[in-house]
């Protein structure tokens, strides 16, 4: 083999693994960023499911401690919502919220509160029914987070 084929074929090999080693970088450039777009929509997704959620959840769980009859069209909008989760979240974030659910039903079975029972529920700090399940959240929330990077 002469020379000026050596040449060729070093010229060849070297635009080849150039050319490939290029692909590669696109390739892998391309995946993270496709990557980091569906965990941010997915964080989205949680975000507004979680705040319906709470805010859901919050509606029913007044209503209960106020009356005896449930408020039937908000625990099926709350129960759709654990049902969507159950789709989508993390078990400890799904436990918090069946927890939570409950947590309401069973406030129905309770007596109705008056408002000045209401009041010293909200000194004592034992309205709040979402500590569970905001530390969950915020815990999956971090983990993906830390898969975007």
């Amino acid at each position: 083999m002469d020379a000026s084929a050596i040449t060729a074929l070093a010229a060849l090999l070297g635009a080849t693994i150039g050319g490939l080693t290029s692909l590669t970088a696109s390739l892998l450039t391309q995946r993270t960023q496709v990557r980091a777009q569906w965990i941010g929509q997915e964080l989205l997704r949680r975000e507004d499911l979680y705040k319906d959620f709470i805010a859901t959840a919050s509606q029913c769980y007044i209503h209960a401690l106020q009356h005896g009859e449930p408020d039937v069209p908000g625990l099926v909008r709350l129960y759709g919502q654990i049902a969507r989760m159950r789709v989508l979240s993390s078990p400890p974030v799904l436990a918090a919220a069946d927890e939570v659910g409950r947590k309401v039903v069973d406030t129905y079975l309770a007596p109705d509160k008056t408002f000045i029972e209401l009041r010293e529920m909200v000194r004592n700090r034992s309205l709040d029914h979402f500590q569970e399940f905001s530390t969950a959240a915020r815990a999956e929330f971090d983990a993906l987070r830390g898969r975007e990077l």
